[in-house]
């Protein structure tokens, strides 16, 4: 598989995650790790039935090394962990912009792994899309960090610290099959039930609406966009795939006004004009590959 080819599969796990916050919408007032188990159910069963259609051995991709699960039920459900912790020990504005560190801790990160060089490009275009994201997170406000809710932004950094390196450490175990996430994801939906069960009180979803919702998620956002993005992380670009992650929150805003349940305003285009001259710039090296081999 290509670079290129493995970025742009990568990619379409930032689309999906775009449609996070509008499927979260639509399943009613189910609790956060409800929410979370249900779909990462979903996204196992998904993978289980890829593995019986095509007659594959349940086992095949379980026996794993002690690092290998460590990171991988670690990242997925380490930081949902964080992140729901952040959310109910901080204002969300401020949660969510530390945890949007994760792309740009991504980009810095790789510059650690074999044959990995960091370039003033990558910097430059991460920081505009964080720059970009800030401006949608606040809506082009002033922010306030406060004292009283210290835990709950150790937590939202705690997030930022995990999917970042989840992501970047991916790439050392790059002979782990991508099927092994699905039983990631099986693993993460029980630890999910068990955190539900401790911090939540369950409410099913109320229509078919909801339910379809759930499924939504477990199949995109929360469920195939952790395949596609182990792919991406394996096998592409690591870098423009960081800077393009900042699309994500772009993707959940456009959504969110197209279906009216957000303004358009001068601040949305300006912060796509800053994600995506951000993404571009960072993938300057992959489009001089291109050219070059032309």
């Amino acid at each position: 598989m290509t670079t290129t080819r493995a970025t742009v599969i990568g990619a379409t796990a930032v689309l999906m995650w775009g449609s996070l916050a509008i499927f979260t919408t639509w399943t009613g007032a189910i609790p956060p790790f409800q929410l979370v188990a249900m779909s990462f159910t979903v996204a196992f069963a998904l993978a289980l039935a890829k593995w019986l259609a095509r007659g594959e051995s349940l086992c095949a991709h379980i026996r794993q090394g002690a690092p290998v699960w460590l990171l991988g039920v670690g990242g997925l459900f380490g930081y949902h962990f964080f992140y729901f912790m952040a959310l109910r020990n901080a204002p969300a504005v401020e949660a969510n912009l530390i945890n949007y560190l994760w792309p740009l801790l991504i980009v810095v990160f790789s510059a650690a792994l074999p044959g990995e060089r960091l370039r003033w490009w990558h910097a430059a275009g991460a920081l505009a899309g964080l720059a970009g994201c800030v401006l949608l997170v606040t809506d082009g406000g002033r922010i306030g960090f406060r004292a009283e809710f210290t835990a709950g932004y150790l937590a939202a950094l705690a997030c930022a610290l995990t999917w970042s390196g989840y992501s970047v450490l991916s790439r050392r175990f790059a002979a782990v099959p991508t099927d092994t996430v699905g039983w990631f994801c099986g693993v993460s939906a029980l630890l999910g039930y068990g955190a539900h069960f401790t911090f939540e009180t369950t409410v099913w979803p109320a229509d078919t609406g909801e339910w379809l919702a759930v499924l939504g998620l477990g199949l995109g956002p929360v469920g195939a966009a952790f395949f596609v993005w182990d792919v991406g992380m394996k096998h592409g670009n690591i870098r423009a795939l960081g800077v393009c992650a900042y699309c994500a929150p772009l993707i959940s805003t456009l959504l969110l006004v197209a279906f009216g349940q957000a303004p358009a305003s001068g601040v949305v285009f300006a912060a796509c004009a800053l994600i995506v001259g951000g993404a571009i710039l960072a993938s300057h090296d992959m489009f001089r590959r291109r050219r070059v081999a032309a």
